[in-house]
């Protein structure tokens, strides 16, 4: 008996990463469209999507554990703090302020943050996991002020407030990706060498985080996220599956912590504060939560408004002045930091109202749309 050629027939067509050849051949574009950027995109735009790869993977690592384990986390920006600090004493030098390993490989100390991170998390869990709800976010939360207390007095670490340390010099097996060089004869730009090898470590968490979901682990965590008690009569260990859920959490946070100190050229301790953590928020509830593809598209919508807010600042600007409710002495004029703010909360608040399951429920339903045209109805 013939069946719809895109059924699925198997638990291994149902696991596969890639289903259909049509998915495959659009993946193919995008990554062949993705590794071509540096070629023709400037050096601003480049550093602006070092960014968001940075920000993919620390809002992966948040919808595992927020999105498919359903444990709310504050504390985000905790880990990525401990992640950076880690990937700076591994690579920096010791000088009169601070103290460093002198160490730039970056194979070395990217590993070494994730790592040191997941460990942070894995601390954490066992006082994570006997909480729930707002509870749970409170203690989250709660960490992310404690660790902006110790950066801001443990000046061998962080360089103290206001000069903070140097950012890491990656080296890549002897290739300094600190600065521009010839590769193969090519003059290559330091922006491209570090999206390039920045690409590369998305793409192999990407994977990674996928294959998680897909697996028993990943079952595990959505077990508990949807009816933790029914979880637990079925046998699903839940506070060795929570504490799982936060230590594979906090080790892509120490990542992708790791991953913004290379745009930089000094760590500031004051960067790792409760606005970043409430950022990688927006990022999976904007793209959808309980979507790997939904935090990709949430952390580059997220890393590309700073270069969106300057132009609608022009735009909005003679439009609030004809308000004549809008004071003078309001402080009009914003500025992009304020417009950036202002674009997260209108951005969080239209698609918590319009579209709950964000990017991704959208896109869900312009295919959906379009697959059952001209009967969608």
């Amino acid at each position: 008996m013939a069946t719809r050629p895109r059924m699925i027939r198997s638990h291994r067509d149902a696991m596969a990463l890639v289903r259909t050849p049509t998915r495959a051949v659009w993946l193919g574009i995008l990554l062949v469209f993705a590794f071509a950027a540096p070629l023709w995109m400037s050096n601003g735009l480049l550093f602006l999507l070092l960014a968001g790869l940075a920000y993919i993977v620390g809002a992966i690592g948040l919808n595992l554990v927020s999105g498919y384990a359903g444990q709310l986390s504050l504390g985000h920006a905790f880990f990525l703090a401990v992640g950076a600090y880690t990937a700076a004493v591994i690579s920096g030098p010791s000088t009169q302020t601070t103290f460093g390993l002198g160490i730039n490989e970056i194979l070395v100390w990217l590993p070494a943050a994730g790592i040191t991170a997941g460990l942070a998390g894995f601390l954490v869990g066992p006082i994570a996991t006997r909480l729930r709800g707002l509870y749970l976010a409170i203690v989250t939360l709660g960490l992310v002020l404690v660790g902006d207390h110790v950066l801001r007095t443990w000046t061998g670490l962080t360089g103290g407030v206001g000069f903070g340390r140097q950012a890491p010099d990656p080296t890549l097996l002897g290739l300094d990706l600190s600065t521009t060089g010839p590769i193969l004869g090519v003059d290559v730009a330091r922006s491209a060498l570090l999206y390039w090898f920045s690409l590369v470590v998305v793409i192999l968490l990407t994977i990674l985080a996928l294959n998680l979901v897909r697996s028993r682990t990943g079952r595990a965590f959505q077990a508990v996220r949807d009816r933790d008690v029914a979880a637990e009569i079925m046998g699903i260990d839940l506070t060795r599956t929570k504490l799982i859920a936060f230590t594979v959490s906090s080790a892509y946070a120490g990542i992708a912590g790791a991953m913004l100190t290379m745009r930089l050229e000094t760590i500031e301790a004051t960067q790792f504060n409760l606005l970043l953590s409430f950022l990688f928020i927006a990022m999976i509830l904007i793209g959808g939560i309980a979507s790997i593809p939904g935090s990709i598209a949430g952390a580059l919508v997220i890393a590309i408004l700073p270069d969106i807010a300057g132009p609608l600042g022009s735009v909005l600007t003679p439009v609030f002045e004809t308000l004549t409710f809008w004071r003078a002495d309001a402080g009009f004029p914003l500025d992009e930091f304020q417009l950036e703010q202002l674009l997260y909360g209108a951005l969080l608040i239209a698609f918590v109202l319009l579209e709950p399951r964000g990017l991704i429920g959208l896109w869900v339903r312009v295919r959906n749309y379009w697959k059952a045209f001209p009967f969608s109805y």
